[in-house]
């Protein structure tokens, strides 16, 4: 499980940085989905860009992986209502309308990334173990 566990840390980590980076190059596509009640939605993005840059850094120090895999599930779970309005409102990224087969997916697979940082970030074993502490 050790060596399945690195695989998918380093999978996660080289996924949240490219994102990092897209939400810092081009944060408008972020911003035309981030729910009305957010304020300063821009600098919202750029924040939430930096996080996942640092957080997919950190996921590969083992002194902070930890945290990392926690702050990471925290981060998908916080940028869930941005994925629901953007699949309810229908709203168009680089001009493109995606339907249904994209955001259906999508949301249901939101649930499994927060899991995955957790299990990546050795933050739980489950379903793979069921007593003592996660191991890395």
């Amino acid at each position: 499980m050790t060596q399945a566990r690195a695989i998918a840390r380093l999978v996660l980590a080289v996924a949240y940085f490219a994102v990092g980076i897209v939400h810092l190059k081009s944060p408008g596509g972020f911003v035309a989905i981030t729910p009305d009640w957010v304020p300063y939605p821009r600098e919202v993005i750029l924040a939430t860009g930096m996080c996942e840059i640092a957080g997919s850094v950190a996921l590969l120090v083992p002194r902070l992986r930890w945290w990392a895999g926690v702050m990471l599930a925290l981060y998908a779970l916080c940028v869930f209502p941005a994925n629901i309005k953007h699949a309810v409102d229908g709203i168009a990224v680089g001009g493109v309308v995606l339907g249904p087969w994209y955001h259906v997916p999508r949301l249901l697979f939101q649930p499994v990334i927060i899991w995955w940082a957790l299990w990546a970030g050795a933050v739980i074993d489950w379903p793979f173990r069921r007593a003592g502490p996660a191991q890395p």
